[in-house]
């Protein structure tokens, strides 16, 4: 008989996939390694899959706080970032590694081959300015272009005359407002002639690539972020819109380099399309549009190749994979990964859609997915409420062995796309603009209600937990009703001042437009710090924190453990001395699972998948 997978095994066992890129016929991407959470490159080509030998360390860029881009491909040589945010080559023939860019008084990101003059495109940061720069082979570092406050990763013309990117300025987010650049490339190398175009209407621009003379670029300008051709005709650029459907076509742009669409090599186009948070792939040609893999939930860094294209494919039933896609057939051949679960462990569940229809004039409909548990039982099952972090970003229906984890010990999950969550328009994502720990918990209250309404959850037990910001919206609803059997914040938001005073510069005009500024809406952020609510939160709770966690100070979380521990509120708190913000070491993650069932375990006794042994109390670290 199928057993439930482990603790250990639903944090280690799972390898996640990023930034595919392709040189010639060979197919390079990160895998993360979960016992440790190091990143590696590995590289498919007629030869096999193998890892590149990179050397020690993981490939990680840490522009912006989030990364992207951390690698590129030449012919010849590989360009990446590590840790430390130097950056390294290696000779694809001779295997020889050497040290390209020794400085490290800077961060990295948004690498992107220029192989028309045996370069790479790169934005720098430093001393908290960034900049457009080359890097040569010789180890040359040369400025391209600054002044900007935020520079996206740039796209080279097949001939490598031109280039594009995008910037952003303070205070704002790149899926807020954000600036076409175009510049022409001079015989030395440098570019000339640079000039930035805004859309037609306020909006988000982002991944632009040439496809022969045309420029194309995503934006969201009219409501929904589709795909434009950006064309100069007589000393103006021109925005022509696509035939695509008014569907987002990519998501928030937290890391550089990101690409949901590609041109095919016969013609036509690879795009993504997010329809109530499944992500669809649609190739165009000759005026015909066709959905191909359906079997998968989404897929990222699309490239193209001799009959198709490559990508990053994800899915509820499996690991992460590299997809080639026939574009004559539609058909999705898994090149490296994709693993179902081992047969030992029981089968994931498969996530169901739902949609809470909108309550009052001032709201929207929410989506998010429903996970049933495994069991026998007719009664409707407790639920475990997650809230995604970001809090601009979203929830995919994509294999988790986290949620498998609930699922297999009589508990349902339901991942919400509250207001503010990307894949449902424009104005849904920008509806959270002064609202955050308000509209964001109303929904997870909304989704709550829904699902007991239909029978589908038990309305006495449910739980609601989130990461990060993801965290900052369990605790704000914990705060505004009492119907939460208990309430878990992994490393999450309780202080936004506190927050606002130590973020970095990337996100230093976030926290303003989530809940206005400070000084004239006090009451306002008085009113969203779960840590000044403390009294209001009628339920136990659950807290977990990295010691050298940069983005929410642990000393927040000490302060809100304390402030419920006053008024005799039940409450854990797990702390992870070498931890950062969200945690890197799989036994961290599978004590921080474990733990978290005990604590719900033990508030629904009656639960028959719920053990007794899995009941101990709580190892605390400290």
């Amino acid at each position: 008989m199928a057993e439930p997978i482990s603790a250990h095994a639903a944090c280690a066992g799972f390898s996640q996939y990023a930034q595919l890129r392709v040189c010639d016929d060979t197919i390079f991407w990160l895998a993360s390694h979960p016992e440790t959470g190091s990143v590696a490159l590995w590289q498919a080509d007629h030869s096999g899959i193998c890892r590149v030998n990179t050397g020690p360390g993981s490939i990680r860029s840490r522009l912006n706080g989030y990364g992207g881009g951390a690698y590129a491909v030449l012919p010849g040589r590989v360009v990446w970032v590590t840790e430390d945010q130097r950056v390294w080559q290696l000779n694809r023939v001779t295997g020889r590694r050497t040290l390209l860019v020794p400085e490290v008084d800077a961060t990295w990101g948004g690498l992107v081959a220029d192989p028309q003059h045996d370069r790479v495109l790169a934005v720098r940061e430093r001393h908290e300015q960034q900049a457009l720069m080359a890097l040569e082979a010789t180890g040359h570092v040369r400025v391209l272009h600054q002044g900007l406050d935020f520079y996206g990763a740039p796209a080279v013309s097949q001939d490598g005359s031109r280039v594009a990117w995008c910037s952003w300025q303070l205070p704002d987010m790149p899926w807020l407002q954000s600036t076409l650049w175009q510049a022409t490339v001079t015989a030395d190398g440098d570019v000339a002639g640079a000039s930035g175009q805004s859309p037609p209407v306020s909006g988000s621009v982002q991944q632009p690539q040439f496809v022969g003379e045309h420029l194309w670029v995503i934006s969201d300008h009219e409501g929904w972020w589709q795909p434009w051709r950006v064309t100069r005709r007589d000393g103006r650029d021109q925005w022509l819109k696509s035939t695509a459907p008014m569907l987002d076509h990519t998501n928030a742009p937290w890391q550089l380099g990101e690409r949901h669409s590609c041109p095919l090599r016969e013609g036509g186009w690879a795009r993504v399309q997010y329809r109530q948070g499944i992500g669809e792939l649609w190739l165009e040609r000759a005026g015909q549009c066709q959905r191909v893999a359906e079997g998968w939930t989404d897929f990222r860094d699309l490239s193209p190749s001799a009959d198709g294209l490559v990508c990053i494919g994800r899915a509820a039933d499996r690991h992460d994979a590299v997809l080639k896609v026939c574009a004559d057939s539609g058909s999705a051949t898994i090149l490296a990964g994709g693993q179902v679960p081992d047969r030992s462990i029981m089968a994931p569940v498969a996530p169901v859609a739902f949609v809470v229809d909108a309550e009052a004039p001032d709201t929207l409909p929410v989506q998010g997915f429903l996970y049933p548990p495994i069991s026998a039982s007719a009664a409707a099952p407790p639920v475990i409420l997650i809230a995604h972090g970001g809090p601009t970003s979203a929830a995919y229906a994509v294999y988790n062995p986290q949620v498998q984890f609930w699922c297999q010990r009589g508990f349902a999950v339901a991942e919400v796309n509250y207001t503010g969550s990307t894949g449902a328009g424009r104005d849904f994502r920008l509806r959270l603009a002064g609202r955050w720990g308000e509209a964001d918990a109303r929904d997870m209250v909304r989704c709550a209600d829904y699902l007991a309404a239909q029978g589908l959850v038990c309305a006495d037990n449910v739980f609601i937990q989130g990461r990060s910001s993801g965290g900052f919206t369990a605790l704000m609803a914990a705060v505004q009703t009492d119907r939460f059997k208990a309430v878990g914040s992994l490393f999450g938001v309780t202080d936004p001042l506190r927050l606002r005073a130590a973020t970095h510069r990337f996100e230093s005009g976030y926290l303003d437009w989530l809940l206005g500024n400070p000084q004239s809406n006090r009451a306002r952020w008085q009113a969203r710090t779960p840590a000044l609510q403390a009294d209001q939160i009628s339920c136990p709770a659950i807290f977990f924190q990295g010691g050298k966690d940069a983005v929410v100070v642990p000393e927040q979380t000490r302060r809100m453990v304390a402030a419920l521990q006053d008024r005799g509120q039940p409450v854990e708190l797990h702390w992870y001395e070498d931890e950062g913000h969200g945690f890197q070491r799989a036994e961290n993650q599978a004590h921080m699972l474990e733990s978290l069932y005990r604590f719900y375990g033990s508030l629904v006794p009656d639960n028959p998948k719920i053990r007794q042994k899995d009941n101990e109390p709580a190892h605390k670290l400290s």
